[in-house]
């Protein structure tokens, strides 16, 4: 297999826990809420759907418990912020913190056990084209989390329930004066984006990376939420972006494996560097972040 075979064949795989907390991140983000936990809800989904798996709870629970536990998680800092209007930068930094020392915790007997994945589910004819078949050969999750990128695209550019949340986020004054329950609404934002980070993490520790090591989550909450500006609020962007993210981070294994003489350590930051200069590059256009971005992200709502 050549390097360009094993990104395209590994890359949404790779991209899947990206896109599935980025995509939580934008719900809430839509609604007015600057959620940064999102790496530490990513390690309590992680470490809790590890430990059911382990214990024999098969996957389809060890993903709702992951869910359940981040989306509850997720209250805390919901509850602070939306109920005391406390700083949502602060708060959730704080909840980043607890998140993996929670991870650290629960995961500290569980360390460099490993877990069964999910087998491939290729499309008959497709997966078989020299090069790219690759891209057609996934688990069931990255193809569950496809169906949902275009659920979340579709729910904001055609339905109520996409409209009212940008009304909320947008002008929450003046979605509260024609009757919207403001607090509410943000309340089920932010448990929708745990409950992503959640799976997310469920992902990596379970399908991905199938084995448990502390902080194997690895700063993938952070870039999951810089794909959110990378992708300026867009759906369709956040998507391109995980891809590119995915891709990114297999390029130094494929590099290692080529033989190239590049410090293991270089190689590894590459997802993070490629943050910092698409972000320094988007941050330029401030026409673009001005035209997509949330008026009121990160504003407590006053009544």
């Amino acid at each position: 297999m050549s390097a360009v075979e094993f990104i395209l064949a590994g890359m949404m795989a790779a991209a899947t826990p990206f896109l599935l907390a980025a995509l939580g991140e934008l719900v809430a983000e839509r609604a007015g809420v600057l959620n940064l936990g999102v790496e530490g809800l990513m390690a309590v989904g992680a470490v809790i759907a590890f430990i059911v798996v382990y214990h024999g709870g098969g996957h389809l629970l060890a993903f709702l418990a992951a869910g359940l536990g981040s989306a509850l998680l997720s209250l805390i800092f919901a509850g602070i912020t939306l109920g005391f209007n406390a700083n949502q930068v602060a708060a959730g930094l704080a909840l980043g913190i607890l998140g993996q020392g929670l991870s650290a915790l629960f995961g500290k007997s569980y360390e460099s056990l490993t877990v069964t994945t999910l087998p491939k589910i290729a499309i008959p004819g497709l997966s078989q084209i020299p090069v790219v078949g690759g891209l057609f050969s996934q688990d069931i999750v990255v193809w569950i989390s496809l169906v949902v990128t275009i659920g979340i695209w579709a729910t904001f550019a055609y339905s109520k329930v996409g409209l009212i949340l940008r009304a909320v986020g947008e002008n929450p004054k003046a979605a509260h004066a024609i009757g919207y329950p403001i607090v509410s609404i943000r309340f089920a934002a932010v448990t929708f984006g745990g409950m992503m980070a959640g799976f997310a993490g469920a992902y990596a520790s379970t399908i991905y990376t199938p084995l448990w090591a502390d902080g194997m989550i690895a700063g993938r909450g952070w870039i999951a939420i810089a794909l959110v500006v990378f992708g300026t609020w867009l759906t369709s962007r956040i998507f391109l972006g995980a891809c590119l993210f995915g891709a990114v981070s297999l390029m130094g294994l494929a590099a290692q494996a080529s033989g190239l003489a590049i410090s293991s350590q270089l190689l590894a930051c590459l997802p993070y560097l490629v943050t910092i200069i698409v972000l320094g590059i988007i941050s330029v256009d401030r026409r673009l972040l001005k035209l997509n971005g949330v008026a009121s992200l990160g504003e407590p709502f006053e009544r």
